[in-house]
């Protein structure tokens, strides 16, 4: 097994930053590592202006440390109610990357979401018509049906017909979590890809309640079945380029996490890439790591790949126990265990 592996410097298509006192908290966790990251919109109150999206973004920036070069990569947040003139001034600007579609109520912040697709089709032909992607939170939120079931459910009900209506849209299924939606993307054209989290590829969902409940692997879409698990280890580490990293690293305060309604999200950005380099050393694919997290998204985006370069040396490092945020703490994806590489 080699000592070391040196990879041109990979991008997260998926992130969560928040505001205020924790966004200054965890932008430097994952500028520590990573080019680019495509942020999601869904602060309170949400994303949905390309002012908004500058606005934000220059926070955002103001929290990447000097010795870092980090870009932010905006996305708005589709209502019931967005305009699609302003997803044609979104389309414009190219640090706006894409509209985020949350169901109403299916995630954290997702309130203001979409209630009725037939309402936003007029922002659809807009970027269908302008090439902006859709970035996709895949799950029903009908509670007649089981939230194992939600993505499944979501594909049959909303996601095939959105495509058989709008063929050319470009969509990213973000954190896909079942092997129906592996089978889904690998069937749709080259206008369709998807993101992995590490979380979904470490764990089944027993790891839910390994011990006890445990708060810091409660994320949505939730872990699925182990035969889940193993379709997304196939598709991430196979070499196909419509699969691609996103950690869909999601911080929450301690407090917020460890409480009777808990919120959903997994912290990953810390040792994110350390999380994805154990899970293609033992798929056997570590030589694929590079196109998974550095190519795949950056070509899917029609963006340049990144031209420095990262080294992920085989040490073993403690996760840390926590980070300080606003008189609370953050607790990491697997936090306080030891994991067997380090990003130099």
């Amino acid at each position: 097994m080699p000592a070391q592996i040196t990879l041109t410097r990979p991008d997260d298509w998926h992130l969560h930053l928040r505001d205020g006192a924790m966004l200054a908290t965890v932008v430097p966790h994952t500028a520590r590592v990573f080019g680019r990251a495509v942020v999601m919109p869904n602060l309170s109150p949400p994303i949905t202006s390309v002012a908004q999206a500058m606005a934000y973004r220059e926070r955002i920036l103001g929290a990447v440390p000097e010795s870092a070069t980090f870009e932010p990569l905006m996305t708005l947040y589709l209502t019931d109610r967005l305009e699609p003139a302003e997803a044609l001034r979104a389309s414009s600007q190219p640090e706006i990357v894409g509209i985020k579609l949350y169901p109403a109520g299916a995630t954290t912040h997702s309130d203001a979401g979409v209630t009725d697709l037939q309402r936003v089709c007029p922002v659809l032909e807009v970027m269908q018509a302008t090439g902006l992607p859709l970035q996709v939170h895949a799950e029903v939120t009908d509670p007649a049906v089981d939230i194992f079931d939600r993505e499944r459910v979501f594909i049959e009900r909303h996601l095939a017909p959105l495509l058989e209506r709008f063929p050319d849209l470009r969509l990213v299924f973000e954190h896909v979590t079942t092997a129906e939606a592996v089978r889904f993307v690998e069937q749709a054209p080259s206008n369709v890809a998807a993101t992995i989290t590490p979380q979904h590829l470490l764990y089944n969902r027993n790891q839910l309640f390994a011990g006890g409940i445990r708060p810091h692997n409660y994320c949505l879409p939730v872990l699925k079945r182990e035969r889940h698990r193993q379709a997304l280890r196939a598709a991430a580490t196979g070499g196909n380029p419509k699969f691609f990293l996103g950690t869909d690293s999601a911080p929450h305060s301690q407090r917020r996490k460890e409480t009777a309604r808990g919120c959903a999200g997994c912290y990953t950005a810390p040792v994110a890439m350390e999380l994805y380099a154990e899970v293609f050393e033992a798929m056997g694919a570590l030589e694929r790591l590079e196109g998974f997290a550095s190519f795949f998204g950056a070509d899917f985006y029609r963006l340049p790949r990144n031209r420095d370069a990262i080294t992920l040396h085989r040490e073993p490092q403690r996760i840390a126990d926590g980070y300080p945020v606003d008189g609370d703490r953050l607790v990491p994806f697997r936090a306080g265990e030891e994991i067997g590489w380090k990003v130099a």
